[in-house]
């Protein structure tokens, strides 16, 4: 396969990573259960953007609804969210830590590409970065 094409085989979208992380965020107020209204409000967009948008999250099983259009993250929906975070987080601590990049910019640059990179690369990033910590203080680079 060619690397280029890559790209088109990423499970989740952008839009779709900020919709999961919106309602596991939100779920908290109403036990696990998020409202569409709050959803679109949380990501500064219209409630029909996000109703199209949670179809397509509920056809590949990561949201479930119910009877008053709230809807919640399945547990595969979950372990998303939980995969996006741990990658934003790593991709920032290398960002912030190993590179110098400025905490504002390191948050931009993360959610970029927090729904793109591997797991691999992933858990890869962030033994790197613990490595980098406890390295010989000549070696790493000063902010």
């Amino acid at each position: 396969m060619e690397t280029w094409k890559e790209f088109e085989a990423n499970e989740l979208t952008h839009s779709a990573a900020h919709h999961l992380l919106a309602i596991n965020e939100l779920g908290g107020q109403y036990g696990g259960w998020a409202r569409v209204s709050d959803i679109a409000k949380q990501l500064a967009i219209t409630r029909g953007s996000v109703s199209i948008n949670l179809r397509a999250l509920k056809k590949r099983g990561y949201v479930v609804t119910d009877e008053h259009r709230m809807v919640k993250l399945s547990p595969k929906g979950l372990g998303i969210v939980q995969a996006v975070q741990s990658k934003k987080v790593a991709f920032k601590l290398f960002l912030t830590d190993v590179l110098g990049v400025s905490e504002q910019q390191a948050d931009v640059d993360s959610c970029k590409v927090e729904h793109l990179i591997s797991q691999e690369t992933t858990d890869r990033l962030a033994r790197f970065v613990e490595e980098f910590k406890h390295a010989e203080p000549s070696l790493r680079r000063t902010k």
